[in-house]
């Protein structure tokens, strides 16, 4: 039981940290890219793709030995979008205001490299205890990427963190942040910063 734990462990941890979907495998940039303007944006769009990545991978490892090898892909894809279809449900049932603003970019999940990776490169290959972890892991991995961009951009574009003002009036918005070329420029100052912190590790470490 202890070995098994300790296996889920390192697999979530692998997710947030040593593979994190967005700083160290770079997937799901597009969403990445296009919805963390705000901080509420970007940790919306992280956990609507943890809970379709967690509901996948379970589904995926259950059934794996019974889909052909042939039609995999297409059985996968109708799994996920069974998990994204639920997912855009609830989002304009219950959070309508979140829904319009990342629209889309829930919708085209169902080909989210991240979700569909996972799905043919792990789920399809191990348990579903395995699979659960790898799924928490990429999907809160991917969560905090989001969000911690997402409240960058928020904070230098607009002085406000999740819609309230954290920065007084002396303070001139860089509006350039909450356009595209902010949304590169954050993303490339933390993977610099990771991979300077990474450089510096093994050093240290010889």
């Amino acid at each position: 039981m202890k070995e098994k734990i300790a296996c889920f462990q390192k697999c979530f941890m692998s997710g947030v940290c040593a593979e994190n979907p967005t700083f160290r495998l770079m997937l799901g940039l597009c969403p990445t890219l296009a919805v963390t303007v705000t901080a509420e944006n970007g940790i919306g769009i992280g956990l609507a793709a943890t809970f379709v990545l967690l509901g996948s991978n379970i589904i995926v490892s259950l059934i794996k030995d019974f889909i052909p090898a042939e039609v995999r892909i297409p059985c996968y894809i109708l799994v996920i979008a069974t998990f994204v279809t639920i997912t855009k449900l609830v989002l304009q049932a219950y959070l309508p205001m979140l829904y319009s603003r990342l629209g889309l970019f829930v919708d085209i999940m169902v080909v989210n490299c991240i979700i569909l990776g996972r799905a043919e490169a792990f789920a399809s290959k191990n348990t579903v205890f395995m699979s659960i972890a790898d799924a928490l892991g990429m999907g809160i991995g991917f969560t905090l990427a989001t969000g911690l961009i997402g409240s960058i951009r928020e904070i230098l574009g607009s002085g406000k963190w999740f819609g309230i003002p954290v920065i007084g009036e002396f303070f001139n918005p860089a509006i350039a942040m909450i356009l595209p070329p902010g949304a590169f420029f954050t993303i490339a100052v933390l993977m610099a910063l990771m991979n300077k912190m990474n450089t510096l590790k093994k050093v240290k470490t010889g």
